[in-house]
């Protein structure tokens, strides 16, 4: 088996349905399904054990989040075992299309790439614009503060102030990256056995960096490869969550604190904590407020 698919869904049935037609269109591919619903209550898991019966499904009573719900597909696809998983672990979002060859070719060139262990493709919106996030930088402490300082929008195209995007590379250039978006994840399956699954300490956002990161610690590559296009809708899911923008800032406290808090300075460590302990605390209050509307 070439692929396992692991697609975490809440409540996005319509684009759920197109994103599985668009992966059973696929061809030069041999792949397996898992569809793992975090409690939706728009008929989603129905639909997909109605429409979609060769899916795989896990259907969760409570929102566990992104990677404790990506590891629930990734073990039931046999990926904590070697001689049972698929040569590539996929992670894809519901709200994702993917082109009748595009997964033939990621896994081609995977293939052709023994070093590499992550692979990611050019996704683009509806409206045809780059999804930033698809090619990366780490947020280390340097990066996140040229992006919350608005550096990285004034000077895009600067290899200093841009690293947060890598906004100064050529969009349509295969190029090694730091991290791929999790929203399309190929990780090679020696790699994900090496390194382990994701780490569900995360809710939401931030897992799949560190998943990267934790990759290239093992010596393996990740490559951002744009001979692949791929639709993504975006934050289909996450805009119904209110507590999506919460954990956006819970996340990188938890990755500062795994993965830089030990080499930063004393002082530059508190004033990282309470630049994103004070975006955190205000984002619960704005939550707060707009549940009491």
């Amino acid at each position: 088996m070439d692929l396992g698919i692991v697609i975490v869904n809440y409540n996005t049935r319509t684009l759920l349905r197109r994103c599985l037609e668009t992966v059973y269109a696929s061809t030069g591919v041999s792949l397996e399904v898992c569809v793992v619903d975090n409690a939706s209550h728009d008929g989603s898991a129905a639909m997909v054990a109605e429409a979609f019966p060769q899916v795989h499904l896990i259907v969760n009573r409570e929102n566990l989040g992104y990677p404790a719900a990506n590891n629930q597909g990734l073990r039931l696809l046999g990926f904590t075992t070697a001689e049972d998983a698929p040569r590539y672990a996929l992670l894809l979002n519901p709200d994702t299309e993917v082109p009748p060859q595009g997964l033939a070719q990621v896994v081609a060139y995977a293939d052709a790439h023994p070093q590499v262990g992550v692979v990611g493709p050019k996704l683009v919106r509806p409206n045809g614009s780059l999804d930033l996030a698809c090619r990366r930088s780490f947020p280390s402490p340097e990066v996140a503060f040229y992006r919350m300082a608005g550096l990285s929008r004034l000077f895009p195209k600067s290899r200093r102030f841009g690293r947060y995007n890598l906004t100064y590379l050529d969009v349509d250039q295969t190029a090694e990256v730091d991290a791929v978006v999790g929203a399309f994840m190929l990780v090679r399956r020696e790699a994900l056995l090496q390194v382990g699954l994701l780490d569900d300490t995360f809710f939401m956002y931030g897992e799949d960096l560190d998943w990267a990161f934790r990759i290239k610690e093992a010596g393996w590559k990740v490559m951002y490869y744009p001979e692949v296009t791929v639709l993504h809708v975006k934050r289909a899911a996450s805009r119904q969550n209110p507590r999506a923008q919460v954990e956006f800032w819970r996340a990188m406290e938890i990755f500062y604190r795994k993965h830089y808090a030990a080499q930063t300075p004393r002082l530059l460590h508190y004033l990282i904590l309470g630049a994103v302990r004070f975006q955190t605390r205000w984002m619960q209050w704005r939550v707060s407020r707009e549940g009491k509307r």
